[in-house]
Order: C-alpha cells, then sequence, then structure tokens
C-alpha cells in the first residue's frame, strides 16, 4: 500500500482534495462548520510548508552554501519575468478575466524553488549542493518580492499598500526564511533534535502528499465558486504549461555554459507549487491559483519523462 502511495501521490493527493471538496459541498449540514474548518486550513497549509522546508534545511551543509555565477542569472530572471507581469497588470488597463490569468502567470515565476528538487536533480545527475543553495536563494527572493508586488497587483478594498505589504510580509517572510535559520540553529546547538529530524527520511514527501490534497481541494473550491467563464479557466491551465515550458528551457540555457545545465534547469523549473497556490489562492485572486495547480501536473510530466530518458541512457551504456 506504501509502495502505491509512493508511486501515485500526485494523483491520489489532487483527487483526495478535490474529493473531499466535493463530499463537503453535498453535505448542507456541514455548512455551519466550514468557516471554521476554511480558517483551520489557513493556519495548517502555511504550518505544512514550514514543516517541509525545515526538514529539507536540517540537510543543508553549510559548507556546501557557495553560490554559482547562474544563481544569480536565474535569480534575475525570475525577479525581472514577475516584475514585468506585476507592471502589465498595474499600468495596462484590462478585463478582469485577463488579470486572473496574468496573475496566475506571476505567481508561478516568483515561485521559489520547490524542496523535493534536489532529489529528483540527483537521479538525473545533476549538482545537488548548487541546486539546494538556489532554493535557499529562491526562498529569500520569493520572501522579499512578494510583499512588495503582490499587493501593488491585487488591491484590497480599505487596505493601503503599507499595511497589505506588512500583512503579507509577517506571513511570507518568517514561512519561508524562519526554517532555514531554525535548522541552521538545531545543528549548532541541538544536534541531537537536528539528528532526529535527519532520520524522518520519508516524512517532508507524505507532508508534500498531504499538502498537495489541501491545496488542490482549495483549487477546486476556486474553479466551483467562480463565475469566470471556461475559456478563462482552460487558458489558466495553458498558462501554467507555458510558465513551465520556459522555465525549464531558460534554465537549462543559463546552466549549460556553467556546466550545470541539469541542476539550473530543475532549479528553475520545478516549483514549490504548494506554496504558490497558497500564495495566490490567500493573496491573489483565488482563481490564480489553478495556474500553479495546473503546474504541478505539467512539472512532473516533465520531471517523470526526463528520468524516463535517463533510465534509458543508463540501460544503454550498460549493454
Amino acid at each position: 500500500m506504501l509502495t502505491f502511495l509512493k508511486n501515485w501521490t500526485l494523483p491520489v493527493a489532487m483527487l483526495s482534495g478535490a474529493f473531499i471538496y466535493w463530499i463537503g459541498s453535498l453535505c448542507s449540514f456541514l455548512d455551519p462548520l466550514k468557516p471554521a474548518m476554511y480558517d483551520l486550513i489557513d493556519i495548517v497549509t502555511p504550518a505544512l510548508i514550514f514543516a517541509q522546508l525545515l526538514l529539507t534545511f536540517c540537510k543543508v551543509n553549510p559548507h556546501d552554501l557557495l553560490p554559482a555565477g547562474w544563481h544569480w542569472w536565474l535569480l534575475g530572471f525570475q525577479l525581472i519575468t514577475c516584475a514585468a507581469v506585476a507592471a502589465l497588470l498595474i499600468f495596462l488597463p484590462m478585463d478582469e478575466t485577463y488579470h486572473e490569468i496574468f496573475e496566475g502567470a506571476m505567481v508561478c515565476l516568483i515561485c521559489p524553488t520547490a524542496t523535493a528538487a534536489p532529489v529528483i536533480t540527483g537521479k538525473l545527475g545533476g549538482n545537488v549542493s548548487a541546486l539546494t543553495t538556489y532554493t535557499l536563494l529562491s526562498n529569500m527572493l520569493a520572501a522579499a518580492a512578494v510583499p512588495l508586488i503582490f499587493p501593488l497587483v491585487e488591491v484590497h478594498a480599505g487596505m493601503s499598500f503599507w499595511l497589505a505589504f506588512l500583512k503579507i510580509l509577517g506571513k511570507v517572510f518568517p514561512l519561508l526564511l524562519f526554517p532555514f535559520i531554525l535548522a541552521f540553529i538545531l545543528r549548532w546547538f541541538l544536534p541531537r533534535i537536528h539528528g532526529w529530524l535527519l532520520g524522518l527520511h520519508d516524512m517532508a514527501f507524505y507532508l508534500w502528499g498531504f499538502s498537495l490534497a489541501i491545496v488542490s481541494g482549495q483549487t477546486v473550491r476556486s474553479l466551483a465558486t467562480s463565475d469566470a467563464p471556461l475559456s478563462v479557466e482552460i487558458w489558466l491551465g495553458v498558462i501554467g504549461l507555458i510558465a513551465c515550458g520556459i522555465q525549464f528551457f531558460v534554465g537549462k540555457r543559463i546552466g549549460t555554459p556553467y556546466g550545470d545545465r541539469i541542476s539550473a534547469g530543475q532549479a528553475l523549473g520545478q516549483k514549490n507549487t504548494v506554496l504558490a497556490i497558497w500564495m495566490a489562492y490567500t493573496y491573489l485572486n483565488p482563481l490564480s491559483s489553478v495556474a500553479p495547480g495546473s503546474y504541478v501536473l505539467w512539472q512532473n510530466l516533465f520531471n517523470s519523462w526526463q528520468l524516463w530518458k535517463k533510465r534509458k541512457e543508463s540501460e544503454s551504456k550498460s549493454i
């Protein structure tokens, strides 16, 4: 059973989240409890993201955190493309439906690298240390950029820019950076606890699956409660595909001159989609979370193809 769940975590988690939301929508007797349940989800989701990041950063050796040249190019690409899309949303008059599509693209671009990216990178033969360093740097970038950009794009009634900035900063900054700080505090001052966390080899994987089920349910809820036309929902899925393809392509092109094609491609293309969906659902138009929701599927399909290709190459060499 555990082997089945490991092999099929992505579809099982996404279908479970959608199924649970569907069952909940049919049970009218749960209506009085739903506001409290949604508040609880708003608390649990960032806690799960924090735990995943903590378990990931506990594996980081401080001596391996050496920035490479391609790191700065990728960070610049993330920041410039996100800022460019934000500028379009701020200064170019557009219909609300197009606004949601561009918001979906923006969150796919600024989202940091996935916590599982080092595992895939290692299997593909990439530089795990360089990828781990970029995971930290991309989290730092998102922690600084998201509070600055999102309030300008999605203006909330009765809330000034600075109030929205501080509100988002107070949630995103600790969520993305405190796990790194805590991991190093545990490494230096509480080695027993640090060692215990290192022993939880599969815990981050199961937390990811549980988190994915929750945010998948939130995405389905956004689709169900939205009055946007079907074409917009389809375009959100397409924009996730476009963002995924571009980022893997650009990452690999940037990494090639540095001899780190695989690592750079995974660093820019493989995203922490649970975080992306949560940020879109919480701070942007909830429907925009469909774009990073579709990104989950596209990046996993591409990673599966890469792993299959790598396995075929290894088999041909062994013959």
